[in-house]
């Protein structure tokens, strides 16, 4: 993943690329996903956070602990601490910063 300042990503980037996915997911309209609302609200279980980590991970090109759905149960609670670059969403091994 790329921004367009070449660093880390804003919590408004990662907000956005969440709605998106977490809309095709459950096959609906991104301004159906609500920012604000939790993870289980919006329908998505355990399996299903696994899932988005693993696709998140790639997106981001660093690890991102699927305990972090239950930590930061919100789209909105998620993007900000993955934009704050905090312990275990950094960038992987060998991989730039």
């Amino acid at each position: 993943m790329n921004d367009a300042s070449g660093g880390r990503p804003t919590a408004e980037l990662i907000r956005d690329w969440l709605v998106d996915h977490v809309a095709s997911l459950l096959k609906c309209p991104p301004e159906s996903v609500g920012v604000d609302d939790s993870f289980d609200r919006l329908g998505l279980d355990s399996a299903t956070a696994v899932g988005v980590t693993l696709d998140l991970e790639d997106w981001l090109e660093r690890p991102v602990e699927p305990a972090v759905f239950h930590d930061h149960n919100t789209i909105r609670r998620l993007a900000d601490h993955l934009a704050a670059g905090v312990a275990g969403s950094e960038p992987r091994a060998g991989e730039p910063r």
